[in-house]
């Protein structure tokens, strides 16, 4: 018999035990820091705590740490120390008071990044376009699954109906796990995460966050954060988020990351010549970003990107206004106010936010 969600162990736990625990003081001089990182899938994050003496007021003010990296497929058994180094700090919405998150980048015991620390080439691309004042906006698209994989409220021998009702739906039978996306949101917000919306998507069990504006690197690392949040709540619940591009094969959408972009020049009177510039070296570097937009070079973003369910065809590049079936969409408004910013609609639901506006400040800004 398939599980469900009451099979799943955190769903059955007491939650309401947990409060006299964390209503405990905590001794004056001391905080817990929870330290967040990507592992060698380049998908996962890994978490785990120490307790601190002092309230930092930047990272350089926390100590450097590691962990094993041989368990989160990053270094081998017989040299398995990893380097968690901090780079951003978040309020906690869990412990709450003076406790922190805080997201690090990953080195080898040599000091060398890891393979999957693509921050630290983003740093230095963010630094040498910092003069064009690069925003971005991420729309992060996300399934619910149940605890045997299915999304969440599916029939167990069968589908729900025809996707139409279910986009910006209201109705029990229409949405599900709204609760899971109260508490990310405010949890985002608490956090100190830049959070801007979110809504139900087009597949049922499918929602959407989006962050942003942030500039430069606060892009990723912002993002990187609102997903941790967002497994880190739903595992309370019982539930399993996923960013798996297309969780469902057939006649369903899939999940996206779209990426809004825009420079200073862009957003400024007439913009929209720089608009339709950055569309044109976009063009010429089509086979360069699909490699960039998941983790997997463009395998994941093959079974999304087929020119069906609001989406280009991976294989050819396009453009239009309102159109969400090119590869870059230019919104109505900034069509009819000739400035703004450009859609890019091509990054997968599980890409890696570093990788995806570095190859577009570097192709768009640096003409590399």
């Amino acid at each position: 018999m398939a599980s469900t969600l009451a099979d799943s162990p955190n769903a059955k736990l007491n939650k309401t035990l947990l409060a006299k625990y964390m209503d405990l003081p905590i001794p004056d001089g001391k905080i817990q820091a929870m330290y967040i990182w990507i592992d060698g899938t380049g998908e996962g994050i890994r978490a785990k705590t120490r307790t601190l003496t002092n309230v930092p007021s930047s990272p350089k003010d926390l100590p450097r740490w590691n962990y094993d990296g041989s368990s989160t497929y990053q270094a081998n058994g017989e040299n398995s120390d990893t380097y968690l180094q901090p780079v951003a700090i978040y309020k906690d919405p869990f412990r709450r008071g003076n406790n922190i998150l805080v997201l690090c980048d990953t080195y080898k015991f040599n000091l060398e990044p890891t393979e999957t620390n693509h921050r630290i080439s983003c740093l230095a691309a963010m630094k040498a376009a910092a003069d064009q004042k690069p925003w971005f906006g991420i729309e992060q698209e996300y399934t619910l699954l149940d605890h045997d994989g299915r999304p969440l409220g599916w029939p167990k021998n069968g589908f729900p109906g025809a996707q139409g009702p279910y986009y910006c739906g209201v109705g029990a039978d229409r949405v599900v796990a709204r609760d899971i996306v109260e508490a990310h949101y405010r949890a985002c917000l608490y956090a100190g995460v830049n959070i801007a919306g979110s809504n139900a998507e087009v597949m049922p069990a499918q929602w959407e966050f989006q962050v942003g504006p942030c500039e430069g690197i606060k892009m990723g690392d912002d993002l990187w954060m609102a997903r941790f949040l967002l497994h880190r709540i739903a595992e309370e619940f019982g539930v399993i988020a996923t960013l798996d591009p297309k969780p469902m094969p057939g006649d369903w959408n899939g999940a996206g990351a779209h990426c809004n972009f825009s420079t200073l020049a862009m957003r400024e009177a007439n913009g929209i010549v720089d608009i339709n510039q950055a569309i044109e070296k976009l063009s010429k570097c089509h086979e360069k970003h699909i490699r960039a937009y998941d983790p997997k070079q463009g395998l994941d973003n093959a079974r999304r990107l087929t020119g069906r369910h609001e989406t280009s065809s991976i294989h050819d590049f396009s453009a239009g206004v309102a159109n969400r079936g090119c590869s870059i969409r230019i919104p109505r408004e900034v069509a009819d106010e000739k400035k703004g910013y450009l859609e890019d609609r091509r990054p997968s639901s599980n890409c890696d936010p570093y990788s995806v506006t570095e190859a577009i400040v570097r192709t768009v800004c640096l003409n590399e």
